[in-house]
């Protein structure tokens, strides 16, 4: 299949009412409203994926976009194409889910995380910490810096309350992902969760809301999986 193939596809699967649910989500035209289930039925038909998902991508069609981040190669992407893609996504779901789980899974991505939570950019630092939360769900503990891991569990608990608010979710997020995913940090980023409590963060016309971290690393604890990493930072 080719880009202009899939995109006709793209387009006859969309509804207006799912998109219109999208729209809510800060999701920004042109978008086409396709169902993730959708997206993953044509994942599944996708051979050619590295150079068709940059192609997908560079349409800035949300739908083809999201669908880029599922048929990508992340060892094929380079720094520079991982760079292009957090500057030009135009959602916080492209940024925080698609540009973060494809990085993580790149080879690249402790590297960019790093430079990216450093960036003035919020955006960009949004898509640096979503990046890192990924980044220890796939990687054994042992390939591990967990003295910058350490490091970065207390720049949360010191900056959260002033950084921007998708800056604050992706915060939160991580202090989950390390202490759900890091055996070791688990009694760490538990009390992260408690130093910078129930985190507020405006999901505008939704009904999303931020899980406090403390109850969801609890959860995990209850159910014995701490430390069980994931074999995919993408859901495929």
């Amino acid at each position: 299949m080719t880009a202009a193939e899939i995109l006709k596809q793209l387009q006859a699967l969309g509804q207006e009412s799912y998109k219109k649910v999208l729209l809510k989500h800060d999701i920004k035209e042109p978008v086409y409203g396709v169902k993730i289930e959708e997206l993953q039925k044509i994942r599944k038909k996708i051979k050619n994926g590295h150079e068709l998902s940059l192609k997908l991508y560079d349409t800035g069609i949300y739908d083809a976009m999201y669908l880029a981040g599922l048929i990508a190669e992340p060892e094929k992407m380079t720094v520079k194409d991982l760079q292009k893609w957090a500057e030009n996504a135009t959602a916080p779901v492209l940024r925080e889910y698609t540009v973060a789980w494809v990085s993580a899974e790149s080879g690249h991505g402790m590297k960019k995380a790093m430079e990216w939570i450093k960036d003035k950019d919020a955006d960009i630092v949004s898509t640096g910490w979503a990046t890192l939360a990924n980044i220890v769900a796939i990687t054994d503990d042992s390939e591990l810096d967990i003295p910058l891991l350490t490091k970065l569990l207390k720049e949360v608990a010191k900056t959260i309350d002033k950084s921007p608010n998708r800056v604050k979710q992706t915060m939160n997020a991580f202090v989950i992902a390390v202490g759900t995913y890091v055996k070791e940090l688990n009694p760490v980023a538990k009390q992260t969760g408690l130093d910078i409590g129930k985190v507020k963060v405006d999901m505008g016309d939704t009904a999303c809301k931020v899980p406090y971290s403390v109850e969801y690393i609890e959860k995990a604890e209850k159910k014995n999986t701490i430390g069980k990493k994931k074999k995919s930072a993408r859901c495929l």
